[in-house]
């Protein structure tokens, strides 16, 4: 239980005190009533004595009394009605709600925090006034008269014949058997004459004559001379009196009931009516000659109304009275008590209180108890043993104990009044009243006896009920408190008696006397027992205590409390206590909340919004059922769809009240507000026949953050180009989409009279669809000038003002039960500002019949206009995103910060010009090489011009717009038969296997040195687009050399020809998606030829060898391919003619086929070489076919300058070369110098396509870079292979000079060596047996250095197969030769070979050893590569 202002110590007495009558006659009422007061009124605060009081026991002793307090009333004759009772009861509770500002008590119960109220005054209030409006009944006499006071004036005429009157009605009221009530201690009832006289108005000496007649008539004991209204009421209140009587009268006391609202409450009925209640056996009729008064005659509590019989209990809780609290209130409010009264007045009352209690009251009471006590001594002696003799003799010496079920339908005995057993009760609750309660235990436990003995239930549980208490109260405490007897009584009254009012006084009792010897699990237990149907008012506060008594317990019961919480405010709520059920409610939801047990709190959610409604608290109502729609839901369909047409309600009415307030915020749908996009821009243009728009960005599209950083890195490339090679500071990349992962630091720009789509992630976490209509986006917008400057005024929330900021209204969006669904809302910008977009604005409704059970029946996601509203509320909800969590500087790290996230507050600026791309017959799949021709068209769709159009690639290789210059860009496909992609040129049959030459300079297509490949300026007419125009240039394709799926992201980049601030340049991105399969593959090996002069006379020459692989397998609908040219490319070479050896001139090559072709290259003349400086590379082109293609001009030289400048980016396999001589690092340079070539191999093809039955030629090229003689070169990329792991090997680094030797293979190529001779040569052996052969050793240096070599004849073949194969023959004259040879010269040696036998012979013998002029190591140039040199001798 809660705490109390009393310890029960003190309530206990107060509970039970002495009752005393009052009966006025009409001037004396008169009197009091000038103070607003009855007479019983104007002594209530004065009725407790200040000091203590003495008296004695029977045995004489003397007994002290402390605090005692007498109750005084007005005699009424009729008992109180069971209906009114409830009804005060009712208002009691009603009117005693928790202060405003109370401090509550916080108590920490494991993981709980609650703010519980301390005390519970409404219940204390009710215990009291059910206490003191109990009936006094026949079984006990707690509560009857034990004296009356008879008040008459000082005024009235004869004032001792008035006191007669006085004293002959008492009489009358007391024993003549009309009267059942009220009802009397004792027949002899001490009588105590008051005379009030008025001081202000009175005659004082006639007063003082009056009393001293009063004395002599009835004693000095027994009357009262009492002096009040010292003042009159209408002077002026200059000093402030005290009001004590207000704290009572507020208290609702039986004399005072006014009517309130409505109340329940249950009252036992008493045997002796039968009648209905408001008869008052005929007293009405009575006519007041005698001047008494017939205020009496009526009970205050009875109705305006017949409303139910007298034995009724279970009364109906709700009794709807004419007049409310607050009228009631207001009436009450302006009236002071006690005008009249000095403070003077205030101590005479007082000591009137005190004269009477010593004088009067107690000596009587003391004179009672010694009277009960000496009738019971000498009954006992008699009619006592008698009685029990009797029993005994009929019965067996033993009483057996009967249980309380075989006791049933006992409750009927009544004793006559003069009973002994009942003078013992008697004598027991005198001694009670006094506070003699050891004497009080015995007695009431001797007639607990006498009782049980004679089965007379009511009466046995009366005096177990006292003698409990009785115990209880024992100063010293002698026996402890017997809770049985309580537990008996309780069960007698409740189930054998019928009586809930008696066996509820029992319950509130003990409860107490539990609670202050802590047992609050026997409390709890008790005040529950005692909840039941009949009685909402009294369930809910029993109920309510023991939840208190479940916190309370040493280790608290948080969640029995909570529940017996939640009973109590469902009891609440039934008996009409709106508040004090929505307080329960409030206090159990502490416990409940956030602990996963979501249908209970959905429950007390949904109640607390009801209660709370009915009290008109809409913004806790619409509180409550937000929560409910909020959380996680569990609840089934048709629940979830009551709680939002609830919630609904509530909110229209609330939002009624202030229809011009701001928006409130609304609960549903929940809004993910991280997840909000923002795009800028318009949308994408579908696709239109063959124009396909250029991708760019859209809401579409899911963020990649690998693709992002790719366009990060192709806008940086473009934009270091346009800075003149580096990026400036102020560059941030453009971001068209918003979203969680981009940055969203910066304030974004967006360009007026452009679009702003904001992307909402919507979510319905409830089972019922949800309809928004109305949907727009919440701003507020801040113009600025042209100047930068704000405006003088600042538009907050211009909602209305579309000449601003355009906003799209979506007019219905509906969200089906438990989905996630987006809506995109736009803004039209058309001033420039600053602009803030703080949310979402709609209204927000249910479908009607739109239950919809696991998605059957679910309404389509489409906007018909169809879907009824049953009902809406217009409200908003705000866009919060967080920004990312700071982790920069330690401060960051150590802490919780986050940036800021600004993707929802655009900067508007100033027009900028808008590109859109399109691509025209853009294929979607081509062969590796192919080259295809497409249309690009550039459309400027904004009001201002653009210039500075460029693309950038990752892979420029992919694409070209042509060359710079007209010349070499072919006008349309239709120069050829074919429609090729390619300038070609029809020739003539007879210049077929020779090389036709011409030549371009990479400056022409966009490849010079250091520019950056990537970034392609777009050759717009005038470098200017201008508003509206268009223009579509044409741009050749290469598919890719790997097979498999490219994506190949183009960026174009352009700018305005009005510099703006803010914004440098805008991009436009596009994604183009090709499947590429096999077409063909390309090897290439360069060799050295070993005849040292051409047609020419020039020494330099090669043989490229070229093998083409036809790997398509028929994929593509590829029948064959045709080469049908090979084309070189190069500063220093070209090829010069086709060395095939088959006559077949048609180079076809079925599935799988593999062709080999030779070359023969020459070194460019010097007049071709010269222009090295200027990038001039040397085509030749030799045809297999009837048509040259120009391989110098577009498109065929930009995919050609395009591999070869992707081919220099990749990084090249330098030999690291480290000595400490830079003479011998120069010479292994000049060494590898000599065996690089450089030559690329352009192969040219066609293929031939079966596709839907008809035939279609595909083009295409492959390009092969040959770097050094002797090294093979792919077209395509070769995979690198694993190498197989190695055991792990320990060594002793080398030294590292060791690493600066040139290779076998460089070597080999510095001097080229070649012998010149008859391949026949006949002999006359008879003639002469030598035969001399002249032979030329040729010399050639290869190397750009001057070489000294040295040539060795005195080579002979040892091995023994050579001796088989080739005879022995010896060279002639000098066998060593030492010559140096200039850059590239040749030099040749006259040798002399002699024979002495017919045969093949070897001349190949000669070691020649070469260094360079300016070095000391000598190499042996290796002969392993050139093919023997074989004589045969001939005899003639």
């Amino acid at each position: 239980m809660a705490q109390c202002v009393q310890s029960v110590q003190e309530l206990i007495p107060d509970s039970f005190v002495p009752c005393v009558a009052a009966l006025c006659s009409d001037e004396a009422e008169r009197l009091t009533r000038l103070n607003h007061l009855s007479f019983a009124e104007l002594l209530k605060p004065f009725s407790r004595l200040t000091s203590e009081v003495h008296m004695r026991d029977p045995n004489n002793q003397l007994h002290m009394i402390k605090n005692l307090k007498i109750a005084v009333s007005n005699i009424i004759t009729q008992p109180p009605q069971p209906g009114a009772i409830r009804k005060l009861l009712n208002d009691v509770v009603s009117g005693c709600q928790p202060a405003e500002g109370l401090v509550a008590n916080v108590i920490t119960a494991g993981d709980y925090d609650l703010n519980i109220s301390a005390t519970t005054p409404w219940f204390e209030s009710y215990r009291e006034t059910f206490l003191q409006s109990m009936p006094a009944s026949d079984h006990e006499f707690l509560n009857h008269y034990l004296a009356c006071m008879l008040v008459a004036s000082s005024n009235e005429p004869e004032p001792m014949e008035q006191f007669s009157k006085l004293s002959q009605e008492q009489h009358r009221i007391q024993h003549n058997s009309d009267y059942s009530y009220p009802k009397w201690f004792i027949p002899n009832t001490l009588k105590y004459y008051v005379l009030l006289h008025d001081v202000s108005a009175g005659d004082e000496q006639r007063a003082e004559s009056i009393y001293e007649e009063m004395k002599q008539k009835y004693g000095t004991q027994g009357c009262y001379l009492l002096k009040i209204n010292s003042r009159t009421s209408n002077r002026a209140s200059d000093e402030q009196i005290p009001d004590p009587w207000s704290q009572y009268l507020q208290k609702n006391s039986i004399q005072n009931q006014e009517s309130y609202e409505d109340g329940p409450c249950t009252i036992t009925s008493n045997k002796n009516y039968d009648s209905n209640l408001l008869s008052l056996d005929g007293l009405d009729n009575e006519v007041k000659v005698d001047g008494l008064p017939n205020n009496f005659r009526t009970h205050p509590l009875q109705l305006d109304q017949p409303t139910e019989s007298s034995n009724s209990i279970d009364g109906p809780d709700h009794i709807k009275s004419a007049s409310s609290l607050h009228e009631t209130k207001k009436a009450n409010s302006g009236v002071t008590h006690g005008a009249c009264l000095t403070l003077t007045d205030h101590d005479r009352i007082r000591q009137f209180i005190q004269e009477f209690t010593f004088r009067g009251l107690l000596p009587h009471i003391e004179k009672t108890i010694r009277q009960l006590n000496d009738q019971l001594i000498s009954r006992k002696g008699l009619s006592r043993s008698l009685f029990s003799a009797t029993k005994k003799w009929f019965s067996g010496s033993k009483v057996p104990e009967k249980s309380i079920n075989e006791l049933k339908n006992t409750s009927g005995l009544l004793y006559p009044p003069e009973a002994p057993e009942l003078q013992i009760r008697k004598m027991a609750d005198l001694c009670f009243l006094v506070q003699h309660y050891d004497l009080a235990y015995s007695c009431y436990h001797t007639a607990k006896k006498d009782f049980l003995n004679d089965q007379a239930m009511l009466y046995a549980a009366g005096a177990l009920e006292m003698a409990a208490v009785s115990a209880f109260l024992q100063p010293g405490a002698p026996r402890p408190y017997p809770a049985h007897y309580m537990d008996t009584a309780i069960q007698t009254y409740r189930d054998i008696c019928k009586n809930m009012v008696l066996a509820e006084r029992c319950v509130l009792l003990s409860a107490e006397i539990l609670k202050s010897q802590s047992k609050y699990s026997e409390a709890a237990a008790l005040l529950i027992r005692l909840t039941s149907e009949d009685s909402d008012l009294r369930s809910a506060l029993l109920l309510e205590q023991a939840a208190h008594c479940f916190i309370n317990m040493k280790s608290p019961m948080v969640r029995k409390y909570a529940f017996h919480m939640i009973l109590a405010g469902h009891r609440f709520s039934k008996a009409g206590q709106k508040k004090h059920a929505l307080r329960c409610y409030c206090q159990a939801m502490q416990v409940y909340k956030g602990k996963g047990w979501s249908l209970a709190e959905d429950h007390i959610n949904f109640t607390i919004g009801r209660q709370s409604y009915t009290l008109r608290q809409l913004d806790n109502a619409v509180s409550a059922f937000r929560h409910i729609l909020i959380n996680e839901s569990k609840q089934s369909a048709a629940q979830q769809g009551a709680f939002l047409r609830e919630y609904l309600y509530v909110y229209k009415n609330v939002s009624q009240l202030s229809p011009d307030g701001p928006f409130p915020q609304l609960p549903l749908p929940c809004v993910n507000s991280s997840a909000t996009r923002v795009f800028f821009g318009h949308d994408r243009r579908p696709a239109d026949g063959e124009k396909q728009a250029a991708t760019h960005v859209s809401l579409d599209q899911e963020y990649d953050s690998e693709s992002s950083q790719q366009w990060r890195e192709l806008e940086e490339q473009v934009v270091a180009v346009v800075n003149r090679g580096t990026v400036p500071s102020s560059f941030h990349p453009t971001q068209y989409c918003l979203n969680s992962c981009s940055d969203n630091s910066r304030f974004p720009l967006a360009v007026v009279e452009e679009p702003i789509t904001v992307e909402v992630a919507f979510r319905n976490p409830l089972k019922v669809p949800l309809l928004l209509t109305d949907l727009s986006l919440l701003w507020k917008f801040q113009p600025k000038d042209v100047n930068g400057k704000d405006n003088e005024e600042v538009r907050e929330l211009v909602t209305g003002e579309p000449e601003m900021i355009g906003t799209e209204v979506i007019s219905e969006f509906l969200i089906n039960s438990e989905e996630s669904k987006v809506a995109r809302l736009k803004l039209f910008p058309h001033h420039i500002g600053e602009l803030h977009i703080l949310g979402v604005v709609y209204n927000l409704g249910t479908v009607q019949g739109s239950l919809t059970v696991d998605g059957i029946g679910a309404l389509p996601g489409g906007h018909t206009g169809k879907h009824s509203l049953s009902m809406s509320v217009r409200g908003r909800q705000d866009l919060e995103i967080q920004g990312p969590r700071l982790n920069n500087t330690k401060e960051e790290k150590t802490s919780i910060t986050y940036g800021p996230d600004r993707r929802l507050d655009p900067i508007i600026t100033e027009e900028m010009p808008l590109l859109e791309v399109f691509f025209i017959h853009f294929p979607t799949g081509l062969l590796c090489g192919e080259i295809r021709k497409a249309y690009v068209e550039f459309a400027n769709v904004s009001k201002c011009p653009l210039t500075g159009l460029k693309v950038v690639s990752k892979h420029p290789e992919f694409f070209t717009f042509g060359g710079n210059t007209a010349v070499l860009t072919p006008l349309s496909p239709s120069a050829s038969e074919n429609c090729s992609a390619y300038k070609t040129v029809v020739t003539d049959s007879t210049s077929v296997c020779t090389a036709l030459v011409s030549s371009a300079s990479s400056v022409d297509f966009g490849i010079g040195t250091g520019s950056q490949p990537e970034v392609i300026p777009v050759p717009l007419p005038d470098t200017v687009l201008l508003p509206g125009a268009s223009v579509q240039l044409p741009m050749w394709l290469r598919g890719p050399d790997e097979e498999g799926v490219h994506e190949i992201n183009f960026l174009f980049y352009y700018e305005s020809v009005k510099k703006q601030p803010k914004i440098r340049h805008r991009i436009l991105r596009h994604t183009a998606v090709i499947c590429t399969s096999r077409s063909l593959n390309v090897k290439a090996i360069a060799c050295r030829s070993n005849s040292l002069e051409d047609e020419e006379g020039r020494g330099d020459n090669m043989l490229v060898f070229v093998d083409v692989e036809n790997t398509n397998t028929s994929e593509a609908g590829v029948k064959e391919f045709h080469i049908v040219q090979v084309s070189s490319s190069s500063k220093h070479w070209k090829l010069q003619k086709s060395v095939n050896l088959s006559e077949n001139k048609d180079a076809k090559l079925a599935s799988r086929e593999k062709g080999k072709f030779c070359f023969k290259a020459l070194r460019c003349n010097e007049r071709e070489g010269a222009t090295q400086s200027s990038e001039k590379y040397t085509f030749a082109d030799i045809i297999f076919g009837n048509e040259q293609i120009i391989s110098s001009a577009s498109p065929c030289a930009d995919f050609f300058y395009r591999s070869l400048s992707s081919e220099l980016k990749k990084p090249q396999t330098q030999l690291s070369v480290h000595t400490e001589k830079p003479s011998v690092e120069d010479a292994v340079r000049l060494i590898q110098k000599c065996s690089k070539v450089d030559l690329n191999v352009v192969v040219l093809w066609k293929a031939y396509v079966v596709e839907d039955s008809k035939q279609l030629i595909l083009e295409g090229q492959h390009h092969v870079i040959l770097h050094t003689i002797g090294k093979e070169a792919f077209s395509y990329p070769q995979k690198q292979e694993q190498p197989e792991m190695e055991l792990l090997k320990f060594f002793r680094p080398e030294n590292t000079t060791a690493s600066s030797r040139p290779s076998v293979e460089q070597l080999s190529n510095l001097i080229k060596t070649s012998l010149h001779y008859p391949e026949t040569f006949n002999h006359p052996f008879h003639q002469k047996s030598l035969c001399l052969v002249p032979v030329t050793l040729l010399l050639s240096n290869c190397s750009k250095a001057d070489v000294d070599v040295i040539v060795d004849l005195r080579h002979k073949t040892t091995s023994p197969e050579a001796l088989e194969i080739h005879g022995s023959f010896t060279w002639l004259g000098q066998t060593q030769y030492k010559l140096q040879l200039k850059s590239q010269e040749i030099h040749s040696l006259q040798l002399k070979a002699c024979f002495v036998h017919t045969g093949v012979y070897n001349l190949g013998t000669p070691r020649v050893f070469a260094k360079l002029s300016d070095q000391v190591t000598v190499f042996e140039t290796s002969q392993q590569n050139s093919m023997p040199a074989l004589i045969i001798i001939n005899n003639v």
